[in-house]
């Protein structure tokens, strides 16, 4: 895969995260969590609305399909570590930052310039995921978690990379990374306006 260049660090990312927001997620782990169980069930069912709305693109439906069941599989895995921990599975709410990221779409336009917003979000979102991820495996004290959050930023690292190289696919690679650039751009001022919040992966 022709990865995309310019890019700050691996996941061309324009601002790392807080370092205060690993303090505040280690003394709420019942709210991150919880949140997380949710990006996990957001993030199968989006995938599977991409295989509904495009199922003539036979590559994106046998790529996306193993991914789908590897989030429920997280999901799983994190309502798992809350059960251990006698935590309860709270609410699903709203994600500020993901909807804030779905503001940047394209509304008009083609429907192939709409197809590559829809593929390049949620790159950025698994880019993101997987930044948070690493840094809750660095940086909390209980070395159990440490080491599950390690492997959940592994998995993301490859989702990432999985949905540029679908919109590589089927979108012409310049095209790509132009657009790419302008998310990365748009994302780096989302985080700047954004509160740190302990209780929330995004």
């Amino acid at each position: 895969m022709e990865t995309v260049p310019e890019q700050k660090n691996i996941l061309g990312l324009q601002l790392p995260t807080d370092p205060r927001w690993v303090d505040l997620a280690s003394i709420s782990l019942e709210d991150i969590l919880t949140d997380h169980a949710w990006c996990e069930q957001k993030a199968a069912t989006s995938c599977i609305s991409l295989i509904q709305r495009y199922s003539e693109k036979e590559k994106l439906v046998q790529d996306l399909s193993p991914i789908v069941t590897e989030e429920w599989g997280h999901f799983r895995l994190v309502l798992a570590e809350l059960s251990k921990r006698k935590l309860t599975l709270g609410r699903q709410r709203k994600d500020q930052y993901v909807n804030k990221l779905m503001e940047f779409q394209k509304k008009g336009g083609s429907d192939e310039e709409r197809f590559l917003d829809k593929l390049l979000i949620f790159a950025l979102i698994e880019a993101r995921s997987c930044e948070r991820f690493k840094r809750l495996s660095e940086g909390l004290e209980d070395d159990y978690l440490r080491q599950f959050y390690r492997r959940f930023m592994e998995s993301e690292a490859g989702h990432y990379h999985l949905f540029i190289e679908l919109a590589e696919t089927y979108v012409e690679k310049e095209t790509v990374r132009l657009r790419w650039k302008e998310w990365l751009e748009f994302e780096g001022g989302v985080m700047l306006d954004l509160e740190v919040r302990g209780d929330r992966i995004h």
